[in-house]
């Protein structure tokens, strides 16, 4: 790949209605991505990519994000052979959030064990004078 990977992001209606890939990444050099299953749609994480996990998950074909605990680039799957298997690589209207579908390999994605890593449910429609008490969620 070409060392300017990504596009000028200062024209608004080349960001909002182009081809052309032009990230915003936060002040860390970051930008959120969701992660879905493309057998089933659930939605199985939500974490952090730098300009080097784009470009190494485009390379490969496999989830890399960044780790903030870590500060490193992690490859999902290298230690614990959870990898994710990219079907589907997008950006939002304004490229400042991305979605990955990828094929779960291994069965699961959370580092605690779960196949997603929103397993627990908050209650809604309920007073918030106390602590609030979760729920598994029902998949």
């Amino acid at each position: 790949m070409p060392a300017t990977l990504f596009g000028d992001r200062t024209n608004k209606d080349q960001v909002e209605n182009g081809l052309t890939f032009a990230p915003k990444f936060d002040d860390r050099g970051l930008i959120p991505v969701v992660t879905t299953c493309a057998a089933t749609g659930q939605v199985l994480m939500q974490a952090w990519m730098n300009a080097d996990a784009i470009r190494k998950t485009i390379e490969t074909g496999e989830a890399h994000y960044f780790s903030r605990s870590r500060q490193q680039l992690w490859h999902k799957g290298a230690t614990s052979g959870e990898y994710q298997i990219v079907h589907d690589f997008r950006t939002d209207c304004d490229q400042d959030s991305l979605l990955l579908v990828v094929e779960q390999k291994g069965g699961k994605c959370c580092h605690v064990g779960h196949p997603s890593c929103f397993y627990r449910s908050i209650p809604i429609g309920h007073r918030t004078d106390g602590l609030i008490q979760m729920t598994p969620a029902k998949d």
